[in-house]
């Protein structure tokens, strides 16, 4: 079995020191010990600035992949895992990534939040010929069947997202050739943004939803004020708004929207990052009940043991909830160990990318009766997406609102 730091204080010194020295001395070790690791893994995230939340997350969450590990009745390789900051800066990750794999010898890499960075880092990776296990950003440029051979995703890409979104509004709105559904839509200035939309107006078509365009809005990353915007929403009547903004810039929409009275004009949807913990926990008392919202992982959802033992296990070793980031970077060193315990720990590229593309991994976000599974074509994982309402709930604070009245949409193709 790997050695691995289970001690409560252990961690949270590690995590302690990110917090106190300067960036660049931001490096973490976790899993095996040098003598006794069979494979070494490199993990890239933010773990200072904007980004430094879900970098922290993700650090956890691998933490709580290795307890996971060393509590199931089969022996897994032995990992030695580096985790690095890359403080969201695209030239400094690709060198981490270069560096990890040449003096480290990883043979994996792991982690990156912004997609963006994260196809650069594709590139590189591919071209020293390691494997990259993508655990957070959701661009699904980096999944069409032109894949790299050696780059996997083991979260929801946000066209997966649009996909189980316009399922949802077929469903819960009603729409007609004479009568379309009125849709304002508001994304931030960027590729994310605009992917999204795109993608959700090809799924809403492809799923037979008639519909009409009243505005598409594009504030800036990290827009301070979204007045002129609210107001432009609430100047025509829609039937449903859209939202695809996230983390800080969510939260001060949400903030903004409440004082414009806002959420009482339309109903209000965010079907890719609006229930993410962080958000509901930032916002409190002033989450609107009644919102439309999805995440990658929520605490809540499925009420199983084993995603209940997860969201605790995060809390006992760091003292807060895990933002969606951590149940990735989780998934992530679980897929890592499934295909090195089906190849080998010597097994040869093709062998691990057979296992890989052949993966069925079960996480804590898995339902009952329903298993992750990767899509040998794009390599990305299929999953459950969940989509519910804000509500009140004090049972995972310092959040009084949780996400409830589920739908839940298995991967399937639109018709």
């Amino acid at each position: 079995m790997m050695t691995t730091c289970l001690r409560l204080p252990c961690l949270l010194y590690s995590l302690l020191m990110l917090l106190v020295l300067p960036p660049v001395q931001a490096n973490i070790f976790l899993g095996a010990d040098t003598e006794e690791a069979q494979v070494r893994v490199g993990c890239l995230y933010p773990l200072s600035g904007r980004g430094g939340l879900y970098g922290l997350d993700s650090v956890v969450g691998i933490q709580v992949a290795l307890d996971w590990l060393q509590l199931q009745p089969v022996d897994y390789p032995r990992m030695q895992i580096f985790i690095a900051d890359t403080r969201s800066r695209p030239s400094r990750t690709t060198r981490l990534a270069r560096e990890f794999i040449r003096k480290r010898n990883a043979r994996f890499i792991c982690g990156v939040v912004n997609s963006a960075i994260a196809l650069e880092v594709a590139e590189v990776v591919s071209s020293e010929r390691a494997f990259f296990i993508g655990t957070d950003h959701a661009s699904p440029r980096l999944t069409k069947p032109e894949v790299s051979p050696y780059y996997f995703r083991v979260s929801n890409n946000s066209r997966q997202s649009m996909y189980a979104a316009a399922r949802y509004i077929k469903e819960s709105f009603q729409h007609s050739a004479e009568s379309p559904l009125r849709i304002s839509y508001l994304g931030p200035d960027y590729d994310y943004g605009y992917q999204m939309w795109q993608d959700l107006q090809q799924a809403l078509q492809l799923a037979g939803v008639h519909f009409s365009i009243v505005t598409a809005l594009w504030p800036s990353l990290y827009e301070p004020d979204y007045t002129p915007y609210i107001e432009a929403l609430k100047q025509r009547p829609s039937d449903l708004i859209i939202n695809s903004l996230w983390g800080g810039d969510l939260v001060a929409f949400i903030e903004q929207g409440n004082q414009a009275s806002l959420f009482q004009h339309a109903p209000f949807a965010n079907f890719d990052t609006g229930g993410n913990y962080e958000v509901l926990a930032a916002l409190k008392d002033d989450m609107p009940t009644g919102l439309i919202l999805s995440a990658r992982h929520h605490n809540n959802w499925p009420a199983t043991d084993y995603n209940r033992w997860f969201v605790q296990r995060f809390h006992a070793l760091s003292g807060r909830y895990p933002s969606y980031a951590a149940q990735g970077a989780f998934a992530g060193i679980l897929a890592i160990a499934e295909s090195l315990r089906t190849a080998g720990v010597h097994a040869s590229s093709a062998e691990i990318r057979a296992a890989l593309e052949g993966l069925r991994l079960k996480l804590p976000e898995d339902p009952p009766g329903f298993t992750s599974y990767m899509d040998p074509i794009t390599h990305q994982i299929q999953q459950v997406i969940a989509i519910g309402h804000s509500q009140p709930d004090t049972s995972l604070p310092p959040a009084s609102r949780l996400l409830g009245d589920w739908k839940v949409y298995p991967p399937a193709p639109l018709p």
